[in-house]
């Protein structure tokens, strides 16, 4: 593992430990949502990271999400989302569901945002893509079968439903439970973020104690 991501690992660990310690406040270290919305599964706690492929924030945020998803419990149903707020970022979005429809997205994930932002292959053709997405094994043919498929449209509706729900202005940004949004400004920074989240979790956790 490299160095980053064993500090990142290290923080997080610690972030975890003392989140129920810290108090945040509601309007400042988070925004409490006008427009909640309902958990894909009740019976868990849903966080949902909202990304575009295309955003330098996102990209450099990327390696602080994964680090926290290693301490995930069984509680937790973490979910990434794409926004969709230009011809883009949709081409994007279509992408990231796109290669879930083939099962090939944790192979990839990393590898999208490496070729946009290192690469300066911006994945926007879909000749690139399909040239990019053959070198994991995915088939033209395959390419053709799901690329902009009944599945791919129906998550794209759905993902962008969700993200006007929420009123989101900018990514990255993180939905806890359909209620509450934290981002860098509300948190103090990236690193201050999950801090803010698994706060939040732990509240529902609470909450769902009392019912």
């Amino acid at each position: 593992m490299k160095l980053r991501n064993l500090a990142l690992v290290a923080f997080l660990s610690v972030t975890a430990l003392f989140a129920q310690a810290e108090e945040y406040v509601a309007g400042q270290h988070y925004k409490v949502l006008a427009n909640p919305t309902m958990a894909r599964d009740p019976e868990k706690i849903e966080v949902v990271e909202v990304f575009w492929y295309g955003c330098g924030h996102c990209n450099h945020f990327e390696p602080t999400v994964q680090a926290w998803k290693k301490f995930l419990q069984a509680d937790i149903d973490f979910r990434q989302l794409p926004a969709q707020f230009s011809r883009q970022w949709k081409i994007h979005a279509g992408l990231f569901y796109l290669t879930k429809a083939l099962k090939v997205n944790d192979k990839v994930h990393q590898e999208i945002f490496n070729q946009i932002h290192k690469k300066r292959n911006p994945l926007l053709d879909k000749d690139d893509q399909k040239a990019f997405l053959a070198q994991y094994g995915v088939s033209e043919a395959d390419f053709d079968k799901y690329d902009d498929s009944f599945g791919v449209r129906r998550q794209l509706k759905m993902a962008d439903q969700l993200v006007r729900s929420w009123a989101i202005t900018g990514v990255p940004a993180i939905i806890v439970n359909g209620k509450y949004m934290v981002n860098a400004s509300s948190a103090g920074g990236e690193d201050k973020v999950f801090g803010v989240v698994n706060y939040l979790i732990e509240q529902e956790r609470k909450a769902r104690k009392t019912l």
